[in-house]
Order: C-alpha cells, then structure tokens, then sequence
C-alpha cells in the first residue's frame, strides 16, 4: 500500500515541475503569451486633438484594435500633455513612451539621417518629397532609427515651412536681418536662420505665443496649419513664402516597446501606421487650404517670391556642414536625382 505522505510528496514535486515549466515557457518564448495579453500604448502628439497628426493616429488606434481584436489599443495623448518635442523623444527612446509623432528637425542631434531631410531647399516639390519617402530612399532613413533606441514607423506630412514675423514684410534675404525669429531645438535650424541674417531664437513649440506676445521673439517659422491654428497668424501678420524646409513628421516606436511584440502584431503595427499616413495626407491638403485662406481673409501680408536664389545661396554652406560625410553626402545626391 503506498504511503499518503509519500503520495502528498509526489504531488507537490509535479506540481512544482509543472509550475517551473510554465514560468520557462513565459521567459524563454515570450511570442508564444505576448499576443494574448491585451495592452494599451502611450502615443505622443504636441498637436492639438483636431490636428490631423492626431487625428492619422486616432486612425491608426482603430486599425490597430480591429486588425488584434481588442487586444491592443492606443492613448493618444495630444496638445503636448507628455512634454515638448525634445522631451517626449526621450522618454520614447527609454521606453517611457510608446509612440511618438515628431518632426525629423529634434531627431537630427543624434541620427544623422534626420538631418538630410531637414535641409533646406533639399526637396522641389511635395511630390518629390513624397516619392521619396515612399521608396527605397525613405525605408532605408526609417531603418537607421534602431541604432538611436527608437523604430521608425511612416512619415506623414509636414508641408512647407515659411518665415513671418510681425516687423515687417520679407521680399529679399536682406530684410531678415536682426530679425529675432524662432526656430526649432535643432542646431541646423539655428544655423539656417543666423545664415539667413536673422537672430535665431530655439524654443520649444508651445512658448512661442507667448514670444511673440513679449517681445522676446519677433517672428517664427511654420507652415500654414500650424501658423493658424495657434493664432500666430493674429501676432505676426507679415509671411513670406520661402518653403525654405518641408521636412516631414515621423511616427517612431521605443525599440524597447517593440522588441516585447510578435512578428504578427509588429506587422500589424506597420501596416496600421502607413495606412494612417496616406489618410493623414488627405486631411493635411484640406487644412492647408482653409487655413491659408483663413489668414488672408484677417489681412495677413502674404508675400510670394519670384527668385529665391538670394535665400538659396544664404544656406548653401549648411548641405557640406551637416551633409559633408561621404553616407550622408551620397544620400542627400540619392534625394536629388530621385524622379
């Protein structure tokens, strides 16, 4: 006859072992438990909750939890609820943020590549700037993304970028002179404006309202969504059309959020995000056009350049400053002969 405690023993030991052998299965084959998990990612956004930025992401948010069945949602957090720029791309790059929309200009003081696509005059049209990202060239800056802690998703639309101030109108590079004009937190950019003849002034987005309103910057640069959306448009009355910058925004993911998802879910995520940016398109082409003719109608003093040569020669020395080393120099003749 076998021993009750002998068979209480055996229990235990087996049921010890099979405890052990789950808790493997979950450290060493984390794709095999991670797609049944549900969780919901911390999304990023300085834009406003109408912006379509934010609105691309609320369609990538729905794509997601259809295309997972409910197992992964997002949380946009827009109007810079998590921080400025520079300051939420931190935050991904350690994992305290999921996802972060950005423009490339903040990215450029540690991925190279960021830069090239915020170099002035660099793209002639949004159509080349569009065939570009969408190809070979923009799939291959995404993936030099991965080195700096963070995964390059889509690019959506940024549009041109253009100068306004509220001294006076801009018709020639000589007029920017001492003009205290705000910049992104970028060195290339604040070396683009001093080229300019301009004094460069580099704040984070959300100050420059009150910039303008107390004299410590005189003007900025933007393009038209931004320009009304934020009211700039009431304080500095004056825009020039230079479209000296269309450097894009970019959707990003911590690496370290990244590598704890399946291969399925990590293609659910891509696709998502790359159908969020062709819709992101469309609704930026509608807000282009209302906002600009939103500023015309309050009387802003809309300047269209005939010749921008004399603003294209102020910058040309910026391509071999932060385009001169041989990869970037190649990449930037790649983006120039692109058809």
């Amino acid at each position: 006859m076998v021993d009750r405690r002998e068979c209480s023993r055996r229990s235990a030991a087996l049921a010890i072992l099979a405890f052990g052998l789950a808790l493997a299965a979950v450290l060493v084959l984390p794709d095999i438990v991670s797609p049944v998990l549900a969780r919901e990612f911390r999304v990023a956004d300085t834009q406003a909750a109408d912006y379509p930025t934010v609105q691309a992401l609320e369609r990538m948010g729905q794509l997601i939890r259809e295309r997972t069945h409910g197992r992964h949602s997002l949380r946009i957090f827009h109007s810079r609820q998590l921080g400025e720029e520079k300051e939420t791309i931190e935050q991904t790059r350690i994992g305290a943020i999921d996802i972060n929309r950005t423009n490339v200009a903040p990215l450029a003081s540690f991925i190279p590549e960021a830069n090239v696509l915020a170099l002035p005059f660099l793209f002639r049209s949004v159509e080349h700037l569009h065939r570009v990202l969408d190809g070979p060239i923009g799939d291959d800056i995404l993936a030099r993304f991965e080195a700096h802690g963070l995964v390059g998703l889509a690019f959506y639309d940024s549009g041109a970028r253009s100068i306004y101030n509220s001294v006076r109108p801009i018709l020639k590079v000589e007029d920017l002179k001492g003009l205290r004009i705000r910049v992104q937190q970028s060195d290339m950019m604040v070396e683009m404006m001093r080229a300019l003849g301009a004094e460069p002034v580099a704040l984070p987005y959300g100050q420059v309202n009150v910039g303008l309103s107390t004299g410590l910057i005189q003007g900025a640069e933007n393009n038209w969504p931004s320009y009304v959306t934020t009211d700039h448009y009431r304080a500095a009355r004056y825009l020039t059309l230079t479209e000296h910058t269309m450097s894009p925004e970019v959707l990003v993911v911590s690496k370290r959020v990244w590598e704890t998802l399946s291969a399925e879910d990590k293609s659910i995520f891509r696709e998502a995000a790359r159908e969020s940016a062709r819709s992101m398109r469309e609704q930026w082409l509608k807000l282009e056009r209302t906002s600009r003719r939103e500023a015309e109608i309050a009387g802003v003093n809309v300047v269209t350049l005939a010749d921008r040569s004399g603003f294209e020669q102020a910058v040309s020395g910026l391509v071999e400053r932060f385009a001169g080393e041989p990869g970037l120099a190649a990449l930037v003749e790649r983006i120039r002969q692109a058809q």
